[in-house]
């Protein structure tokens, strides 16, 4: 058996991920990474867009929003990758109904951003890019395969 990482992913919400994989690509503030078994220790801001984990060879895709992910070792040795995300579900919880309501919303938001009096600004933007990025993932991840 190849050796393997613990990832987690979690919300303010919820535990969304936690399981053992073989590897797992994130995108950060920075760039997108991979995180391998023995990945040198980091924290790194996440940007929007999808965490693959990869799981008996089988792409376990995750829309994720803001947040951090920190890479360490266990006492054990084990390398760890926890993600503290603002949002995150599985793709396969982003249903045509679930997009198309994500849609609508940012249709609205952007409405009523020209209300500019009665606009919470940072409300506004984290609405929009969750929405945005819930449909920019299902999008991708619509014709390939994936365990759910």
């Amino acid at each position: 058996m190849s050796k393997q990482l613990k990832l987690k992913i979690v919300t303010p919400e919820r535990l969304v991920l936690e399981e053992m994989v073989s590897q797992v690509t994130l995108p950060t503030t920075e760039g997108e990474i991979t995180v391998l078994p023995d990945h040198i220790p980091l924290i790194a801001g996440l940007a929007s867009g999808d965490v693959v984990a990869f799981s008996n060879n089988e792409p376990v895709p995750m829309a994720v929003v803001g947040g951090f992910v920190e890479v360490k070792k266990s006492e054990n040795g084990l390398t760890e990758v926890a993600v503290l995300a603002d949002f995150a579900e599985h793709v396969s919880e982003l249903s045509d109904a679930a997009i198309e309501k994500a849609k609508a919303r940012a249709e609205e938001l952007k409405k009523q951003m020209e209300n500019k009096d009665h606009v919470d600004f940072e409300h506004f933007e984290a609405e929009l890019e969750r929405s945005l990025t819930r449909v920019k993932i299902a999008d991708k991840w619509r014709t390939k395969k994936y365990r759910k």
